[in-house]
């Protein structure tokens, strides 16, 4: 990754854990319970891996890469035919036992590329903790 561009997302606060938070996000089966409706196609997943299509940028492909027991879940990904990712979500418990979650994503991209991509990635890194603050049915997870 030559290009390396970081992006942060604000700590979200969530109705669960971190230890159920962290059994939910490890099973990418999951993950389409956070996608709004019609932004996302041709869903595909097992436990550690899926794919799907997003308008605009073409195929999406996730996979965990590593993960530290209820704190830690690294994703690798590549978009666009050609630029790797990587995601981290760190989950961590307050004091009233409920999990915190802040996204980092680290991209290689070219500086054209950085300024055509940077807006829609932070709306997406957004959208996804407000998604995950939002959702309530973290003990349901997909079998």
């Amino acid at each position: 990754m030559d290009n390396l561009s970081n992006f942060e997302s604000r700590s979200g606060k969530l109705s669960a854990n971190a230890e159920t938070v962290f059994a939910f996000v490890t099973d990418l089966r999951n993950f389409e319970r956070f996608a709004p409706k019609g932004t996302i196609n041709n869903w595909i997943a097992e436990k550690e891996s899926c794919s799907f299509s997003v308008a605009m940028v073409g195929t999406v492909t996730v996979r965990i890469a590593g993960k530290e027991r209820f704190s830690n879940v690294i994703y690798n990904g590549d978009a666009l035919k050609k630029n790797d990712f990587t995601l981290i979500l760190h989950i961590s418990d307050n004091l009233t036992n409920q999990a915190e979650v802040r996204v980092v994503l680290s991209a290689d991209l070219n500086p054209v590329m950085k300024m055509m991509v940077s807006k829609p990635i932070v709306q997406f890194m957004e959208m996804l903790i407000h998604e995950m603050e939002s959702f309530r049915e973290w003990e349901k997870t997909t079998e």
